[in-house]
C-alpha cells in the first residue's frame, strides 16, 4: 500500500477525496431536481415539497437510520464484546412491524393539515403549546448528540487516512478536514435543503452495499474462513479481564446480560422512528402508500446490519489492536480495511463511512430547524411568520445546530458524546406516549401527557447521571437495575414505563375533575387520508398542502 512520507494513505485518500467531491457536486444540483415554483417554502427546503416516490424515501430513510456511527459502532461493540453488539440487529427488526401500523396514519393527518414536524401533529392533535413544546425540544435536544457522532464516524476515518485526528499535534491542522468537511456540508443543506440527502442517499447506500458485501466474502478467505474466525473470536472473549476479572465478552448473552440485551434491542425500536430526522423522511414521501412501501422493504436493511456487525468478528481474527494499550474499538474496521484492501478500495470503504456521516448529518440538521422554526419561532416567537420567513430562519437554524455539533465534538472528549447520544435516545422515548397513542386515541389529558413526560425525563436523566465507568464519572451507560424486577435493563424504558403510569393515572383523575382537554383540529378521517393524486390519477405530482390551521 502506498503511503506518503508523513504516513498519508494516498491511493486511499485520493479516491475518498474524489467520492467527497461527487457528492458535494450532487449536494448543490440538488436545488435544481423537481424545483418548486416558490422555493422558499418550509415544505420544500424543509421537506423537498412531499414529493419522494417509493425508491427515493427508501434511500433517503436508509441514509438517515443507518449512518456512519452505525458503520463504526456496531461492529467496534462486536469487536469489544462480542454478542452484546448484535443488540441493534433484533432491534432494526423489530421497529419496522410496529411503525407499520404507525406513521401512514402520521403521514395522512400532516397531509391533510400541512403539519412538518411531529410537534405541529401535537399541537392540533391536543391544543396544548405546551406539550408541543415539550415535543419539540426533546427532539432538538436528542438530535444534537446524534449529530456529534457523525462527526466522532467520519474524524475516525481521517485518522486512519493519516489526516487530522490524532495524527496531528497542532489543534487546528488536527481540526481543519472535519471544519472543511462540515462547511460544505452546511453550504449544499443551506442550498439545496432536504433534496441534497435524498440524491447523496443512493451514492452513499450503494458504496455501504458495494463494500460490506465484497468484505463479508474476501475478509474470510484471508482469514481462514468463518469458522476459524468464530473459534478466534471465541477463545478471545473467554479471556478474563484482569481488572474486572470477568471474561471480556461472549458468543451468546449470558442470563445476566439477557434483560439488559432484549430491553436495550425494545427500546431502541420504539424511539427510532420518534426523532425529527426520520419522521422528516417519512413526511417527505408523496403518498400514504409510499409509507408503507418503505415499511416493508427497509427491513432489507437490518440483513446489512447484521453482515455489517461480523466486520467486528473478523478484526479479532486478524489481531487488529491487538496488544496495544487502551486501543479505540472504533479504529477496529477503518483499520481492518486498511490493512487487507488495496489502497484504492480502502478509500472507497472511507467514503461510504464519510458520506454516511454527511447524509444523516443534514437530515438531522434540517429535522430540528424544521422543529426550531415551526414550535418554537412561529408559536412563540413570530405567529404571523410567512413561509419565506419560516424558510429563512430554519436554514438559519439548521446552520447553528450543526456548528454547534462541531464545536461540541472539537472541544469536548468524544467518549461524553458517545454518551450523551445514549441519553438523547432516552429522552427522545419519553415522547412516546404523546406521539404515538395520539395517532389512534385522545383519550390521554393533555396536563398528564405533560406530567409523565417530565417524570420520565427527569427520573431517567438523574438515574443516567449516577452511572459512571472507569472513562466518565457520569452519563457512563444505559443500562441500570430495573425496580421491583431486580434485573439489569436498558433505562429508557424504564423511565418510559413511569410516564405512562403518570401520564394514566392523571388522566383518570384530571377526567374525573372535568379539566379541560383542549380542542382537537383533527378528525378520524384525517388519519386514514390518501394523498389527492393517489386517489385520482397516481400521478407524480404532489397535492397542494394547506396551511397548518391554528388551534384555539
Amino acid at each position: 500500500m502506498t503511503r506518503l512520507a508523513d504516513g498519508v494513505n494516498a491511493p486511499a485518500l485520493t479516491v475518498f477525496l474524489l467520492l467527497l467531491a461527487l457528492v458535494t457536486v450532487l449536494g448543490f444540483l440538488a436545488a435544481r431536481w423537481r424545483r418548486a415554483d416558490n422555493a422558499l417554502d418550509l415544505h420544500e427546503w424543509g421537506l423537498g415539497g412531499r414529493s419522494f416516490g417509493t425508491w427515493v424515501t427508501w434511500f433517503l430513510l436508509g441514509g438517515d437510520v443507518y449512518t456512519a456511527y452505525t458503520f463504526i459502532a456496531v461492529p467496534a461493540a462486536v469487536y469489544a464484546t462480542g454478542s452484546a453488539g448484535f443488540w441493534s440487529v433484533p432491534y432494526a427488526a423489530v421497529v419496522y412491524p410496529l411503525v407499520f401500523l404507525l406513521l401512514p396514519r402520521l403521514w395522512s393527518v400532516a397531509r391533510v393539515h400541512g403539519y412538518v414536524t411531529p410537534a405541529d401533529f401535537v399541537r392540533g392533535r391536543y391544543g396544548s403549546r405546551a406539550l408541543s413544546l415539550a415535543v419539540a425540544l426533546t427532539g432538538i435536544l436528542a438530535t444534537m448528540p446524534y449529530i456529534a457522532l457523525q462527526l466522532v464516524g467520519l474524524e475516525t476515518v481521517l485518522d486512519v487516512l493519516g489526516i487530522g485526528g490524532s495524527q496531528a499535534a497542532n489543534p487546528l491542522v488536527r481540526d481543519l478536514p472535519l471544519l472543511i468537511a462540515f462547511a460544505v456540508l452546511a453550504a449544499y443543506t443551506y442550498s439545496s435543503g432536504l433534496r441534497a440527502p435524498a440524491v447523496i442517499a443512493f451514492v452513499k447506500d450503494t458504496l455501504v452495499y458495494l463494500v460490506i458485501i465484497v468484505a463479508v466474502v474476501y475478509l474470510p478467505m484471508r482469514l481462514g474462513g468463518y469458522g476459524h474466525i468464530f473459534d478466534t473470536a471465541a477463545a478471545k472473549f473467554q479471556a478474563v479481564n484482569p481488572v474486572t476479572h470477568q471474561p471480556t465478552g461472549s458468543l451468546v448473552p449470558g442470563p445476566k446480560a439477557q434483560w439488559a440485551y432484549a430491553t436495550l434491542a425494545l427500546g431502541s425500536a420504539l424511539g427510532l422512528f420518534l426523532y425529527p430526522h426520520t419522521l422528516t423522511g417519512v413526511l417527505a414521501a408523496k403518498s400514504r402508500r409510499t409509507v408503507r412501501r418503505n415499511m416493508a422493504i427497509l427491513p432489507a436493511y437490518s440483513l446489512m446490519l447484521g453482515l455489517l456487525a461480523l466486520l467486528g468478528f473478523l478484526a479479532v481474527t486478524a489481531g487488529i489492536g491487538q496488544g496495544v494499550k487502551g486501543y479505540n474499538a472504533q479504529l477496529a474496521i477503518p483499520q481492518l480495511f486498511d490493512k487487507f484492501f488495496p489502497g484504492w478500495f480502502a478509500g472507497v470503504a472511507f467514503a461510504a463511512i464519510g458520506i454516511g456521516a454527511l447524509v444523516p448529518a443534514a437530515i438531522m440538521s434540517i429535522g430540528a430547524a424544521n422543529l426550531f422554526t415551526r414550535n418554537v419561532y412561529k408559536e412563540f416567537l413570530k405567529p404571523d411568520a410567512t413561509p419565506e420567513q419560516q424558510t429563512k430562519v430554519a436554514k438559519l437554524a439548521s446552520l447553528l445546530v450543526k456548528f454547534g455539533a462541531l464545536a461540541f465534538v472539537v472541544g469536548m472528549d468524544k467518549q461524553f458524546a458517545i454518551n450523551l447520544q445514549l441519553l438523547g435516545g432516552l429522552w427522545i422515548l419519553q415522547t412516546l406516549p404523546t406521539v404515538a397513542a395520539g395517532l389512534f386515541t385522545r383519550w390521554f389529558h393533555r396536563w398528564a401527557l405533560l406530567a409523565g413526560w417530565a417524570v420520565g425525563m427527569a427520573y431517567g436523566t438523574w438515574q443516567a447521571y449516577g452511572i459512571a465507568t472507569p472513562a466518565t464519572r457520569h452519563f457512563g451507560g444505559s443500562t441500570a437495575v430495573i425496580p421491583f424486577i431486580g434485573q439489569t435493563g436498558y433505562l429508557g424504558l424504564t423511565a418510559l414505563v413511569l410516564n405512562l403510569l403518570v401520564a394514566l393515572a392523571l388522566t383518570v383523575l384530571l377526567r374525573a375533575l372535568g379539566a379541560p382537554q383542549g380542542k382537537d383540529e383533527t378528525s378520524p378521517e384525517d388519519y386514514r387520508a390518501e394523498a389527492e393524486e393517489e386517489v385520482a390519477a397516481d400521478t407524480l405530482e404532489p397535492a397542494p398542502v394547506p396551511a397548518l390551521t391554528a388551534a384555539s
